[in-house]
């Protein structure tokens, strides 16, 4: 992003997910700077405030935050949370049984892989800065309400390394449905000519001696379910006689786009199976 209030609130919303797929509410944060001396303070006042202004929407309070002097701009929160410990949704959470619900759609990598590229319209542009931005407080208490006890977030492993976690720590197998991945349309056409993050590729190579495609899946697909995301949504393991009110509670709340795609098997050979 070169906006730099745009990118406080992404870094920000990014910072506040970890809480949020925990189960818990935000309570304080503190900022973390890295920034070059040589560029205009009034960039890093732009970053610090748009940080603030996520903090603010997710009823935390900012109690200040640390400052290093480096070459790149860096900027994140150190979040606390509370959570009862009764209620803890946790990515070793999964059961055998339960269905899987993706709470943001995916591509948002390779979006931003375009966006450097100048490769995208305004509108495209506008949809990805949306999806980051979104805090994961919606999904979050909607979860809770339904007495959900796993779940992740989606962000730099992508949608398969962050379910393969999942998987191995509930010592199960997550079948995940292609044709049905909430996805934002623009980077499928993107992904088939090429348009993709380095670190899809490091994620495949990380994953693939652990996945496994069952059915025909076109490359386009495969590299958006690698691809990572920043800022993603959240993936809910949910038993499936709760999964439709959770489904309900997000078409009222919820203002991304979500759905059911897959389920929680017996431990099998892979720790994730897509079909």
């Amino acid at each position: 992003m070169d906006d730099p209030y745009t990118f406080g609130q992404i870094a920000a919303t990014n910072s506040l997910s970890d809480v949020y797929a925990m189960g818990g509410t935000p309570v304080t944060a503190m900022n973390i700077v890295c920034f070059p001396t040589c560029i205009s303070m009034d960039i890093l006042k732009d970053i610090l405030k748009g940080g603030a202004d996520k903090v603010m929407e997710a009823g935390a309070v900012l109690v200040g935050g640390h400052s290093v002097d480096d070459n790149e701009p860096k900027y994140g929160l150190s979040v606390m949370g509370l959570v009862h410990p009764d209620r803890i949704t946790a990515n070793a959470g999964a059961k055998v049984g339960d269905v899987l619900i993706l709470t943001k759609p995916l591509g948002v990598g390779i979006l931003n892989t375009a966006i450097k590229a100048d490769m995208l319209d305004r509108d495209i542009y506008e949809k990805a800065v949306f999806n980051m931005s979104y805090l994961n407080k919606d999904a979050c208490e909607a979860m809770v309400k339904v007495e959900a006890k796993g779940c992740t977030d989606i962000t730099g492993f992508g949608l398969l390394g962050h379910a393969c976690e999942m998987a191995e720590g509930s010592n199960v197998t997550i079948e995940l449905w292609a044709d049905y991945v909430p996805i934002i349309k623009e980077s499928i056409d993107l992904a088939k000519i090429g348009v993709i993050p380095a670190g899809t590729y490091k994620n495949q190579e990380f994953l693939k001696e652990k996945v496994n495609f069952i059915n025909e899946i076109k490359q386009e697909m495969k590299d958006i379910m690698y691809d990572p995301q920043t800022s993603g949504g959240l993936l809910i393991s949910i038993p499936e006689s709760r999964s439709i009110e959770l489904m309900d509670l997000l078409k009222k709340k919820n203002k991304t786009d979500f759905n059911i795609i897959g389920r929680v098997k017996e431990k099998s050979a892979y720790p994730i199976e897509v079909l």
